[in-house]
């Protein structure tokens, strides 16, 4: 547990602005936080506090999981989309950083250019959180890595397998093999490996398949997404073919590890990326792993709003 530590402005763009200590110490208090909400408990750790949450793509679990969650913390938070500010009608990214940020006490920003985000925290005095760019999702790696360790202890040593498109979701995969010390087998087709220079950099702990069962054989996780995410929409038809030997199904989980786990981000095209009954698999731990969106975010907040993490 971190605890009463004064900190600098903290932002959370990637999974590596922390490191492998306070990631473990978050996941840890995102379970403790689960536990004390289903047991009912008031917190209030965040009374008075504000997020300022920047809309430049569509979600559901994002919206609510944080709005939900600043709630939850005795804060409130605001949803500003283009249409509400003047980042939608040309304002530089900067001003409206410095402007927005003289006002709330963290910042979540869901948007496409991975750039947008690293502009905005470079003149913020307030924590900015990429709540998902074209190039990176930590905050559902968070959620992912939680889900795992309340279910599995652990994920150090394992092997887990990415089944689809080289996206932002499995460039975070990539982060977090890295960092929380497991093996990442990524099975794409030919022209959709995830960033040339990211798997470079980890080339000891990320191998690529073209055959998803060769990626999948023993693995303790399997993860997929989509495989036409937003502003890909015109290649969706396209990619229907060239990804269709790429769904996750009972066959290849059948060759994973005998109590391999299942996660997919959401939302999931039933019968595409996924059969469809998989959500519902013995090994599916989708549901859980959505709820902890919730949790780990909250331990987030804390973490950066806050400076510390606290019982």
């Amino acid at each position: 547990m971190i605890t009463g530590i004064a900190m600098a402005v903290r932002h959370f763009l990637t999974l590596n602005d922390l490191n492998i200590k306070e990631l473990n110490a978050l996941l840890d208090h995102a379970s403790f936080l689960r536990r004390e909400w289903q047991a009912g408990k008031v917190r209030s750790t965040l009374s008075n506090r504000v997020l300022a949450m920047i809309f430049e793509k569509s979600s559901t679990r994002t919206r609510v999981s944080f709005e939900a969650g600043m709630a939850q913390l005795g804060g409130s938070a605001m949803f500003l989309s283009p249409r509400d500010t003047q980042l939608g009608r040309g304002e530089p990214i900067e001003d409206s950083a410095r402007v927005i940020s003289s006002m709330v006490d963290a910042v979540m920003i869901r948007t496409f250019a991975h750039e947008t985000v690293d502009r905005f925290a470079s003149v913020s005095r307030v924590p900015v959180i990429n709540a998902l760019t074209d190039d990176f999702h930590p905050c559902q790696l968070l959620a992912d890595m939680q889900t795992y360790r309340e279910h599995r202890g652990d994920i150090a040593g394992a092997t887990v397998t990415w089944v689809g498109d080289g996206n932002n979701m499995c460039n975070s995969y990539i982060n977090a093999a890295r960092l929380f010390g497991f093996q990442l087998n990524v099975a794409c087709p030919e022209g959709y490996a995830p960033d040339p220079a990211l798997l470079e950099a980890n080339e000891d702990c990320v191998s690529v398949f073209e055959d998803p069962r060769d990626a999948a054989r023993g693995s303790h996780l399997i993860v997929t997404d989509v495989w036409a995410s937003m502003g890909q929409e015109e290649e969706a038809d396209a990619r229907k073919k060239v990804f269709a030997p790429y769904q996750v199904n009972s066959e290849l989980m059948a060759l994973a590890a005998s109590d391999a786990l299942f996660m997919h981000c959401l939302p999931a095209h039933r019968g595409e990326e996924i059969s469809d009954g998989m959500l519902d698999h013995p090994g599916s731990v989708v549901w859980d792993e959505a709820e902890n969106r919730l949790h780990a975010q909250k331990a987030l907040l804390e973490f950066l709003i806050l400076g510390r993490l606290e019982q």
